[in-house]
């Protein structure tokens, strides 16, 4: 049974996150505390997905490998839920930017929305994968996504002294400039849910889209009516 609609934004984003294993790394703050970068991500990503209902939305992560996490859904909750849930190590442990943008761009090729977005995070630097951050930054032009990506992390690549762990700011930054999207210099959590509203703001607004019927099912109801009517039916005859 249909119930009320959600009014649809027509906007298709998925979030591509780095689950690398330098995301462990304890140098971030949240409520007073020092804590790892992903929890810090975990709680700003996850504020942000449930903030966009009428958006499609997705996760990818990535790491050695590319997984789809969640499949874009207008069931914003469980996308979230999917974010909180995720671990170190679940697709390898070093950093392929460019084959989880090029998992992103998939899932977003054939999807019907008029707006498509990739929110790329990456604490490191690409040294996995078949593909480079670039040739599938000037994929996502060609199809028409926005990418924009989030260095995350207190230092960068190219001034770390061969420090490990730094975040290649300048490949991100080409990535959102080939794509047509913004990039953004993440370093505390403050600066992270900075980002978060920012990207709010900058994705904010209806495109055209017709509204989502939300489905409410009834079978539970005469379901369970049936139910009592069994029991009751087999305690007569017992009593009997």
């Amino acid at each position: 049974m249909a119930a009320a609609a959600l009014p649809a934004s027509g906007r298709e984003i998925v979030l591509a996150l780095d689950l690398s294993g330098s995301m462990e790394r304890i140098d971030f703050a949240l409520d007073g505390r020092t804590t790892s970068r992903l929890a810090a991500v975990k709680r700003v990503g996850a504020d942000f997905i449930r903030r966009r209902a009428g958006d499609r939305i997705g996760l990818v992560i990535f790491a050695d490998q590319a997984d789809v996490a969640a499949a874009p859904s207008f069931d914003t909750a469980a996308v979230a839920r999917a974010l909180e849930e995720a671990r170190i190590g679940l697709v390898g442990r070093s950093t392929g930017i460019g084959d989880g943008l090029g998992l992103a761009l998939k899932r977003l090729a054939d999807a019907p929305g008029p707006a498509k977005v990739v929110i790329l995070l990456s604490d490191g630097a690409n040294n996995a994968g078949q593909t480079t951050p670039r040739d599938v930054a000037i994929l996502a032009r060609e199809l028409g996504v926005r990418v924009h990506t989030i260095a995350l992390g207190p230092r960068d690549l190219a001034d770390a002294d061969g420090e490990q762990d730094v975040v290649d700011s300048e490949a991100l930054r080409d990535v959102a400039a080939t794509s047509g999207g913004r990039f953004f210099r993440v370093r505390t959590s403050d600066d992270l849910a900075a980002v978060a509203d920012a990207i709010d703001a900058l994705e904010g607004g209806s495109a055209r889209a017709p509204p989502v019927p939300l489905r409410r099912d009834l079978w539970p109801w005469p379901g369970a009516v049936a139910l009592m009517s069994a029991v009751a039916l087999l305690l007569a005859r017992r009593g009997a």
